[in-house]
């Protein structure tokens, strides 16, 4: 029988080289930065060493230094910057060629999970490395994050928000139009009337694994049947969501069109608006007053307004008139939005890789490069409640560093040329190159 002081031993002898093992493992590298934007500030700093220590920032400190043993990253002659957030996307959607109907009723469960690993590849690669996804489908943005958790597909950070909620007949009830008896049961999966039916449904969403509740207080462009300038949802629906929502920690993100349903979510705490397209000033006190974040969504206007003119029949029927309507509307609304000094958070509502297009129509619309930079690092990551670990390199954050060649501040097309991709310390893209293996390098 072995004696107590012997066993002591043992035990101190093994946790020393366990101990030792994860010294071993740890990677250490540093990354030489000739300007970096960091996602906090207003202004660049110069030559600047960002210290990295497996996942995580440990120290940005001016000048170029090199710790013992510590792999180096030599980006002097580049802009670098925090990885972007993206705001508002849909990981799970598709733009299929052809006719919409048909593709409503052919496209598949496993057609969108293996889209969406393509587009979540490309989002990685483009330099967003962490998204709000604002609705799913299928369920497989909930199986799309847990793969990339677990280091099965490359892509970035998701925040869910499964199933959006809304009513019979709004946004989201993709049976509008069809013939009573041609049903899927995905058309109507976020569909919920009345107070108890939309409090079970946020429920229901956390269960699931939302990370934030979508509710779609106003009609929308891409559906049919509805009209975006009316509230469809109850003010008592409205205040169900925000009220079960925030009980369960979640944040809630209203897509909002119409001023009526605007101002109503806004009045019953939602945490943002998405799209805002006829918001006004009055609305924009209201935001400031409840410090409501808006997601503007330039991008998909621009490129919905692009199909309505060149191939209306890939839309949703009557839904290339809506385009055609509300487009020069956003625009208008969002140049007022930041005028007042409402909080803006990037969203350009899109998923092949593109999002960053969103970022010139933005500046186009009289918004600084600075602050359409801090949209997408310091602003989508406070809406998304994770501003501790994502949207700025400072230490304590993820090593999610991107950068650029040229300057952001001058060209803010800068942006859609993103050279070089680290998440968590891993690098996915260098030189322009998407890394094939990146785990193996």
């Amino acid at each position: 029988m072995s004696r107590p002081g012997t066993i002591h031993r043992a035990a101190l002898a093994f946790a020393a080289s366990l101990l030792a093992l994860s010294a071993a493992e740890a990677r250490d590298v540093v990354i030489h930065a000739g300007t970096l934007i960091d996602g906090a500030g207003r202004t660049p700093r110069r030559e600047v060493s960002i210290l990295i220590k497996d996942d995580r920032i440990v120290a940005v400190q001016p000048g170029y230094a090199t710790p013992p043993g510590a792999e180096v990253i030599d980006l002097k002659t580049a802009t670098v910057l925090p990885g972007l957030v993206e705001g508002h996307v849909h990981m799970t959607s598709t733009r299929l060629p052809g006719n919409h109907v048909q593709n409503q009723v052919t496209s598949t469960p496993l057609d969108v999970a293996i889209a969406s690993t393509v587009n979540a590849r490309n989002m990685l690669e483009a330099g967003f490395t962490s998204v709000r996804d604002t609705g799913g489908f299928f369920g497989a943005d909930i199986a799309l994050k847990r793969a990339i958790n677990r280091g099965m597909v490359p892509g970035p950070r998701m925040w869910i928000a499964t199933d959006a909620v809304g009513p019979t007949g709004g946004h989201n009830d993709w049976s509008s139009g069809y013939a009573a008896d041609i049903v899927r049961p995905i058309w109507t999966a976020g569909v919920a009337d009345g107070v108890e039916a939309v409090t079970l449904k946020v429920r229901q969403e956390r269960k699931l694994g939302a990370d934030l509740i979508k509710i779609l207080p106003s009609g929308g462009v891409v559906s049919v049947g509805d009209d975006p300038r009316h509230q469809v949802m109850t003010d008592a629906e409205i205040k169900a969501a925000v009220d079960a929502a925030h009980a369960l920690g979640l944040k809630v993100a209203a897509h909002a069109h119409g001023k009526s349903s605007i101002d109503a979510a806004v009045r019953l705490g939602v945490d943002s608006i998405e799209h805002a397209t006829f918001a006004d000033k009055e609305s924009f006190a209201l935001f400031k007053q409840h410090g409501t974040y808006l997601v503007p969504t330039l991008l998909t206007t621009q490129q919905l307004m692009e199909r309505a003119r060149s191939n209306p029949e890939s839309l949703a029927p009557g839904s290339a008139e809506k385009a055609l309507r509300i487009g020069p509307m956003k625009i208008q609304s969002f140049t007022e939005a930041y005028r007042a000094g409402v909080k803006i958070a990037f969203g350009s509502d899109t998923s092949a890789g593109l999002n960053a297009r969103e970022f010139a129509l933005m500046v186009g619309a009289g918004m600084t490069t600075i602050d359409a930079i801090l949209s997408a690092t310091a602003g989508s990551s406070d809406l998304i409640g994770a501003g501790d670990d994502i949207g700025s390199v400072r230490p304590g954050r993820y090593a999610d560093i991107i950068a650029v060649a040229g300057d952001p501040l001058v060209d803010i097309t800068e942006l859609e040329r993103v050279q070089f991709v680290m998440k968590g310390g891993v690098v996915y893209k260098q030189g322009g190159a998407p890394i094939a293996n990146p785990k193996a390098e």
